[in-house]
């Protein structure tokens, strides 16, 4: 995109060099922060603080939430300050069926029982650099001609590098193995302590198909984040006493 503005300075010389410079110092900076980031390694999901067995079908599901910056300072943006509640979520398969996740519905449910699903990149992208950010700046051209569009393409690879280093790399789990991957949800309209009473219910996890194209939807999960929360607040050390 820089180099179509270059392209195109001829035709609206009023445009100042600075949005050129500023741009180009903007995409390299990002760039040259852009470092290989790592997530604490996965465990088994009954491993967690929080999870749901399911013996008969060999199968659990945990959650990880992350509600302070310093403990996931691995993400390149800070989706905490912005109103999102990253979570990781662990299925552990225990079973000789791969499973498929392909269909899953992953929804947080507030305490007030609001049902909020999983955030996608756009609703990130709209969110940490506003509405105007996300769709870009607009450089009139002389008429008749129609503004040019430049987006900031820095940003999302920021949003997708986090996906593609943090999220679910397959939406198969398969048998006797833990598959992993972070999902982010908006809980800004929330109150001020969004994982208290809340949960992750998670529903359409199926086997993959047999040869006949059958399969099975397993039993639903429900894992309630105050497990989680009950674990952090063991985990703070007693205040001492005067």
């Amino acid at each position: 995109m820089i180099i179509n503005l270059a392209m195109k300075s001829h035709l609206f010389p009023q445009t100042p060099l600075l949005i050129i410079t500023t741009t180009f110092l903007f995409a390299v900076t990002s760039f040259a922060s852009d470092k290989p980031r790592k997530a604490p390694p996965t465990k088994p999901a009954n491993e967690y603080a929080a999870f749901d067995a399911h013996p008969n079908e060999k199968v659990t599901v945990a959650v990880e939430p992350c509600d302070d910056p310093k403990d996931c300072d691995f993400f390149r943006l800070p989706y905490i300050q912005h109103g999102f509640i990253p979570v990781r979520v662990i299925f552990t398969n225990d079973s000789d069926t791969a499973l498929s996740l392909d269909d899953a519905r992953m929804q947080f449910i507030s305490i007030n029982n609001d049902k909020i699903p999983a955030a996608t990149d756009d609703d990130i992208q709209r969110r940490l650099f506003s509405t105007k950010g996300a769709a870009g700046k607009k450089y009139p051209l002389p008429l008749p001609l129609p503004p040019i569009t430049v987006h900031d393409k820095p940003v999302d690879k920021q949003i997708t590098h986090d996906e593609e280093d943090f999220g679910f790399k397959s939406t198969t789990v398969n048998p006797h193995s833990t598959l992993a991957g972070y999902l982010f949800y908006d809980v800004r309209q929330l109150n001020d302590h969004p994982l208290k009473g809340a949960e992750l219910y998670i529903k359409m996890v199926n086997t993959l198909p047999d040869k006949d194209g059958n399969k099975k939807q397993l039993f639903d999960f429900n894992i309630p984040f105050d497990k989680w929360l009950a674990a952090q607040s063991s985990q703070k050390p007693a205040a001492s006493t005067p």
